[in-house]
């Protein structure tokens, strides 16, 4: 087989299946296909492991692992998966195959080429994170109702960063918005009063698969 009838491969981390812990599908099982590598570091980021190694896998490699999960809903995540050329193929395929799929992504690098069948939940990077200045506003431009912005705050002055964005930038007219605290930093009933008493057309969410599993891997 010549390289140029080789299939599509990508570079992942891992394929499992699990409760999705955020997002407006939060508590629906899901097969989670993790891909490697992230240009970003954010500080409190809680999957490293997924900067580096993993293994190689066809596209009808990836489809038969996710086949054999038997479940609608599919979420491709990382690591940031755009960063790999060929999640885009991966996700229009999976659209193809008829399963529900979703996009978690930093949203530092470019959506608008993403399959407009996937949901793109577009992780704005604030302060807290040291990654803030990566953030793509350009990508606003892109977002439909069937997307999501999400942003994991740190403290304070998180908050107010992403409350200001909120209500400058009008974020509640574009799609669903998603306010999380970082674990163990933030207190979650601490953020959930913030937004009340601000009276912010936000979703509050936690981690539904920490709190049900800790910090393991593969949940």
């Amino acid at each position: 087989m010549t390289a140029r009838s080789r299939p599509p491969a990508l570079t992942i981390s891992e394929i499992f299946f699990s409760v999705q812990g955020e997002s407006s599908r939060a508590g629906l099982p899901t097969v989670f296909v993790r891909l490697t590598g992230c240009p970003l570091r954010c500080v409190w980021c809680d999957t490293e492991y997924a900067f580096s190694g993993g293994q190689s896998m066809t596209l009808p490699q990836i489809l038969d692992a996710v086949a054999g999960h038997q479940a609608r809903q599919v979420c491709v995540t990382g690591g940031e998966p755009l960063a790999q050329k060929n999640c885009l193929m991966l996700l229009t395929a999976l659209c193809d195959a008829g399963y529900d799929v979703s996009l978690e992504t930093s949203g530092a690098l470019d959506i608008s080429a993403v399959d407009q069948r996937v949901s793109r939940v577009v992780d704005l990077k604030a302060p807290g994170s040291g990654e803030s200045g990566k953030n793509r506003w350009q990508n606003l431009e892109q977002l439909t109702s069937r997307d999501e912005l999400k942003f994991v705050l740190k403290d304070r002055a998180d908050y107010e960063w992403a409350r200001h964005a909120v209500i400058e930038r009008r974020l509640d007219a574009l799609c669903p918005l998603l306010f999380s605290p970082v674990q163990e930093t933030l207190e979650p009933r601490t953020l959930a009063e913030w937004i009340l008493a601000d009276r912010l057309p936000v979703r509050f969410q936690v981690q539904l698969h920490k709190l049900l599993w800790g910090n393991m891997r593969g949940k």
